[in-house]
């Protein structure tokens, strides 16, 4: 599928998804349209990750700053998991801020707001963060296949990219996203090189296992225009190496 034709076809289905959930007043957002939504439900789907073994068993966690995503940072802080959550936009050489548990200055549920951690959390770079254990996502739409999109500015994709590239995102790393159970789409989502599939889908109703979920070996320079990567300092970096 073409580049133009495949965007068409992703935001089709982002679309699709937003329209539903407006439709069934199933988010906070006053417009959900542009967004990853913030679903009624994300504390559910937080307290129904939180009872799986890949959760139970994670030390380190590297998350999306989303709102939907908020519960899950803030159990997994109460829980004393180290969190990784990126800068909007990887826009720093320092592109994630670490959130360490045994040293934070305000309460989890603070702590895990992402303005706050903005101002209270120490930035690292890629080659600083430990292995990770899991990997939560913020999506638009998912399929039971495992592929999902998000709001369309790719920056998930890059993230992963270069920490499968250091050697952090490992075969036993999990990733997985919550959503609204009208995010999971019967419609096919149409996926690329360095489009980051997903093992478990978590509702607040339903866990849903993928099978084979595609994972990129690395950074898809052929995918990444010079503007693109200008303005993210790690890939400069990376590719001046």
């Amino acid at each position: 599928m073409a580049a133009n034709s495949l965007d068409r076809a992703k935001q089709a289905v982002r679309t699709q998804v937003w329209d539903a959930l407006t439709a069934a007043d199933a988010v906070h957002d006053s417009s959900v349209h542009g967004r990853i939504p913030h679903f009624k439900g994300a504390e559910e789907a937080a307290a129904r990750l939180a009872e799986l073994p890949a959760w139970q068993r994670a030390g380190v966690v590297k998350a999306v700053p989303d709102k939907a995503q908020l519960p899950v940072r803030v159990r997994a802080l109460e829980e004393g998991k180290t969190v990784y959550m990126a800068v909007p936009k990887l826009a720093t050489l320092k592109p994630f801020y670490l959130l360490d548990p045994a040293t934070l200055t305000v309460p989890p549920t603070e702590a895990a707001a992402s303005r706050t951690a903005a101002a209270i959390a120490p930035t690292v770079e890629v080659d600083a963060l430990r292995p990770l254990d899991l990997i939560v996502l913020g999506s638009v739409a998912v399929n039971r296949d495992g592929a999902r999109i998000g709001k369309g500015a790719g920056y998930s994709d890059i993230e992963f990219a270069l920490l499968t590239e250091a050697s952090l995102v490992t075969p036993e790393t999990i990733v997985i996203t919550t959503v609204h159970a009208l995010q999971v789409t019967q419609t096919p989502i149409p996926t690329t090189e360095h489009d980051v599939g997903v093992d478990l889908i978590v509702t607040p109703d339903q866990t849903i296992t993928c099978p084979n979920p595609h994972r990129p070996s690395g950074v898809d320079w052929s995918a990444l225009t010079a503007e693109k990567i200008a303005t993210i300092p790690a890939l400069v970096a990376r590719q001046g190496a």
